[in-house]
């Protein structure tokens, strides 16, 4: 099991990333858009640097959803490998069967 602090400081960049993600899009369609001028798109930038690190989209961390477990993690089941073991084990997941001899 991680350490209760990690995922909810992940949890928490979710929050924050939800909240700050129209803004963020904006503020990065503006920078990207050549045909403003450079003064508009400079102050962009600043505002963009003014929003909290932990609104990116890349500062999130994914983790197991049972364990928490950061580390050999399967996206399209949302679990990490040892938790895929446990749940392969006990026939909970349609399809996947687990070798044993």
């Amino acid at each position: 099991m991680a350490k209760k602090s990690a995922i909810e400081n992940n949890e928490r960049r979710r929050r924050l990333t939800k909240k700050y993600a129209g803004k963020r899009s904006r503020l990065k369609a503006i920078i990207q858009d050549r045909k403003l001028p450079i003064e508009e798109r400079f102050a962009a930038v600043l505002k963009l640097a003014q929003l909290p690190r932990n609104s990116a989209r890349n500062r999130i961390r994914n983790r197991c959803e049972i364990t928490g477990r950061p580390r050999g993690y399967y996206r399209k089941l949302k679990v990490s490998r040892i938790a895929l073991r446990d749940l392969g084990s006990q026939g909970l997941i349609p399809g996947l069967v687990k070798s044993s001899w």
